[in-house]
C-alpha cells in the first residue's frame, strides 16, 4: 500500500483531472464509483456456526484481543464487524424506526461494555433493536483490509438467524464455518454449506477445540467424508484457539504451530489477496473504458488535423459508428424486453416456489396438530415450525439469487451482441432477517376445565340417564327412580360425556392451533415475498440504469468525434501546428495512464 493511498487511487484521480478537462460529466460517476471502491478495501469473512461451536473465541485469537465476548453461558445476540484502525474503538449501529436498513445511527460506546450489548445475556433477544456492533482495533492482521463477522450463533443451522446469515453471503468475500471436534458434520451444517458454496464459493470449514477433544483427528477424517460426500470443496482446518491465545502471549512460535492457526491465516491472506487482485482488475477496467471515450474524440480530431485531405473517408467512418451507436441506443428495448420479462418470469417462480415451500409445511403441521394435543406438544412445534421457516425461507433465497444472476447474465450476451459490455457487480446490500418482522406464533386458547367444571359436565351427561333409566325400571316395576340400575346408567352416560366433552374440547384446541398455523404461515410468505420482490427489482435497476449509461456515453463519445472532425476540417494553417501538439500531449496523458493501469494488472496481489 503506498503512502498517499491504496494502489490505483493516483491513476483513478489523474483520470478524474483528464475526464474534467474533456467535460465528460457523463463519465465522472462511473470513475467516482470506482474511486469509491479503492477508498473502502474491506475484505469481509463472515465466521458462522451452530451456538456454542468457538466462533467468537477464534475470532479474539485471530487478532489476539478479547474483542468478542466469550462464556459458558453467553451467546451472540447480533453480529459485530471487527475491522482495523489505529486506535481501538466500538460503535453500536441502531436501525431508524419505520426506516430501512440504509438509514441507521452509530453510537460510540467504550469496548468493555460491549459484551452488554453484542450478548444474549446482555441483550436477551436483542430487545435493544440493535443491527450489529463495530469494534476497530490495531491489529496487523486487518490492516489490508480484512473484516471479520461474528455473526450469532444458527442454532440447528436452519433457525431464523440463518436467514439474515444467508442474505449478507453475497456481500462476504469468504466463510468460515465452524464446528468443534465434538462430534462429526451434522445434516444441517452440510446443507447449509451447500447453500453457502451457491452465494459466497470461498468458504473454508474450521474444527475448532482440538485441545478438549482427543479423537479429534478421526472426527476430521470423519468430516472429509462428509465433505466429498457432498461434493463441497472446502478445507478443513483444526485448530485450537486456547493453544493459540497462549502462545501470543508466550511468544512461542511452536505452540502457535500446534494451535493449527498458520494455516488459517495464510487462508485469510489469501482472501485479503485474492479480493486486492479482484480490485485492481475492476480499477484497470474502468480505466481502460473511459480512456478510450476521452481518446476516440482527441485521436479522430487529430487524424483530421495531420491530414486535411482524407477527412471525408474519417467523416464517412466516424457516421457509421455513430449509427451502430444511435442503433444500439435504439435496440436497447431488445435486453430491456429480455430484463423484463426473465424478473416477471422470476418473481412468478420464486413466489410459486415459496408457497409450495410452506404449503408442505402446513401440511405437515396440520398432521401433526391433529394426531397430538396442542398445549402438550405447543413448545416443540414451535421450535420445528421455526425451523421449517427458515428452511424454506433460506432455500427461496438460495435459489433466486442464483436466477437472479443467470438473467444478468443473459442480459448482458444480449447487450454484448449489440454492443459490447462486461456485467456490472452485483451485490445487494444484507438485509436483517426477514422473519424477525414476523409476529411469534401464538399459543392456542387453553381450554382446560377445572375439576368443578368436569362434576357439572359429568352430573349433567349422568341426570339425563338416571331419569330415563330411573323412569324405565319403574314401569317395570321398580319402587323408586333411584335404584341400581339408574344409578349405574347415570355414572356411565356421565362418563361417556365427560369423554365426548375432552374430545370435543380437544378438536376444537386443534382446530385452532392449525387455525394459527395457517396465519403464521401467511405473515411469513406475505413479508418474505415482499423481500424477495424488492431484491430483484433492486436487480433489474441496477442493469438497466448500468446498461442505459454504457450505451450513452458510447453515443456521447462518437458525436464529439464527428464534432471534432468537422471542427478540424475549419483549423486555420497558422493554428493547426499548435493544435496537433495540444492533442498529441492530451493523448500522451492518456496513455500514461493507460500504461499505469495496465501496470497495475500486473502488480502482485499479495501485499502481505
Amino acid at each position: 500500500m503506498s503512502a498517499v493511498g491504496p494502489p490505483g487511487l493516483d491513476v483513478v484521480d489523474r483520470l478524474i483531472s483528464l475526464t474534467k478537462a474533456g467535460d465528460r460529466s457523463d463519465l465522472l460517476q462511473r470513475l467516482a464509483h470506482t474511486r469509491q471502491r479503492l477508498l473502502d478495501p474491506a475484505v469481509r469473512v463472515l465466521v458462522v456456526g451452530e451456538f456454542k461451536q468457538g466462533k467468537s473465541l477464534l475470532i479474539n485469537a485471530l487478532v489476539d484481543a478479547p474483542v468478542c465476548p466469550v462464556d459458558d453461558d453467553i451467546a451472540t445476540a447480533l453480529p459485530t464487524e471487527i475491522s482495523y484502525a489505529k486506535s481501538p474503538i466500538a460503535w453500536l449501529v441502531r436501525g431508524m424506526d419505520g426506516a430501512g436498513d440504509a438509514e441507521t445511527t452509530r453510537v460510540q460506546v467504550p469496548l468493555d461494555e460491549l459484551a452488554s450489548h453484542v450478548s444474549e445475556a446482555g441483550n436477551p433477544a436483542n430487545r435493544q433493536n440493535l443491527l450489529r456492533a463495530e469494534v476497530a482495533i490495531p491489529r496487523q492482521i486487518l490492516a489490508d483490509g480484512l473484516v471479520l463477522v461474528d455473526t450469532t450463533g444458527v442454532g440447528g443451522l436452519s433457525s431464523v438467524h440463518t436467514t439474515s446469515t444467508l442474505a449478507a453471503l453475497p456481500t462476504a468475500d469468504a466463510v468460515l464455518l465452524v464446528s468443534d471436534a465434538s462430534q462429526e458434520y451434522s445434516e444441517p451444517e452440510i446443507d447449509f454449506l451447500r447453500q453457502a458454496m451457491k452465494l459466497c464459493p470461498n468458504v473454508a470449514c474450521v474444527l475448532s477445540k482440538i485441545d478438549l477433544y482427543p479423537q479429534w483427528r478421526r472426527i476430521a477424517e470423519l468430516d472429509r467424508v462428509h465433505l466429498a460426500g457432498a461434493n463441497v470443496e472446502a478445507d478443513l482446518l483444526p485448530v485450537s484457539s486456547t493453544l493459540r491465545l497462549h502462545a501470543m502471549r508466550a511468544d512461542d512460535k511452536q505452540l502457535d504451530d500446534e494451535s493449527g492457526f498458520p494455516p488459517l491465516v495464510r487462508y485469510l491472506r489469501n482472501a485479503v489477496a485474492q479480493a486486492d487482485r479482484l480490485s485492481r482488475r475492476s480499477v484497470a477496467h474502468d480505466v481502460f473504458t473511459v480512456t478510450d471515450h476521452l481518446a476516440v474524440s482527441l485521436r479522430a480530431e487529430l487524424q483530421a488535423q495531420c491530414n486535411p485531405e482524407g477527412g471525408t473517408v474519417l467523416m464517412a467512418e466516424l457516421e457509421a459508428a455513430q449509427s451502430r451507436a444511435e442503433n444500439l441506443q435504439r435496440r436497447t428495448s431488445r435486453w430491456q424486453q429480455t430484463l423484463s420479462d426473465g424478473m416477471t418470469d422470476l418473481t412468478a417462480d420464486i413466489e410459486f416456489d415459496l408457497r409450495d415451500r410452506m404449503r408442505q409445511v402446513v401440511r405437515t403441521g396440520e398432521a401433526a396438530l391433529e394426531q397430538a394435543d396442542p398445549h402438550a406438544i405447543w413448545e416443540q412445534f414451535t421450535e420445528w415450525l421455526g425451523q421449517q421457516l427458515a428452511a424454506a425461507t433460506s432455500d427461496n433465497f438460495v435459489w433466486a439469487n442464483q436466477r437472479a444472476q443467470a438473467i444478468a447474465q443473459q442480459v448482458a450476451v444480449h447487450f454484448a451482441e449489440d454492443g459490447g459490455e462486461l456485467l456490472p457487480e452485483l451485490r445487494l446490500g444484507d438485509t436483517p432477517s426477514t422473519l424477525n418482522a414476523v409476529p411469534e406464533l401464538a399459543a392456542p386458547h387453553a381450554d382446560d376445565p377445572k375439576l368443578v367444571g368436569k362434576l357439572l359436565t359429568g352430573m349433567r351427561g349422568s341426570y339425563g340417564g338416571v331419569i330415563m333409566f330411573g323412569m324405565l325400571t319403574m314401569l317395570a316395576g321398580a319402587a323408586s327412580m333411584f335404584n341400581p340400575v339408574s344409578l349405574v346408567a347415570g355414572l356411565v352416560l356421565g362418563s361417556k360425556t365427560l369423554r365426548d366433552d375432552k374430545h370435543s374440547r380437544l378438536k376444537r384446541q386443534q382446530a385452532e392451533a392449525q387455525m394459527l398455523l395457517r396465519r403464521q404461515i401467511d405473515d411469513v410468505t406475505f413479508h418474505v415475498s415482499k423481500e424477495c420482490r424488492d431484491r430483484l427489482r433492486q436487480v433489474q435497476r441496477l442493469l438497466r440504469d448500468h446498461f442505459s449509461e454504457v450505451a450513452t456515453e458510447l453515443q456521447r463519445s462518437l458525436t464529439e468525434s464527428i464534432q471534432a472532425a468537422q471542427k478540424a476540417a475549419h483549423t486555420e494553417d497558422s493554428q493547426r501546428q499548435q493544435r496537433i501538439s495540444r492533442l498529441k500531449a492530451e493523448l500522451a496523458q492518456i496513455d500514461a495512464v493507460r500504461q499505469d493501469a495496465r501496470a497495475l494488472l500486473a502488480a502482485p496481489g499479495d501485499r502481505s
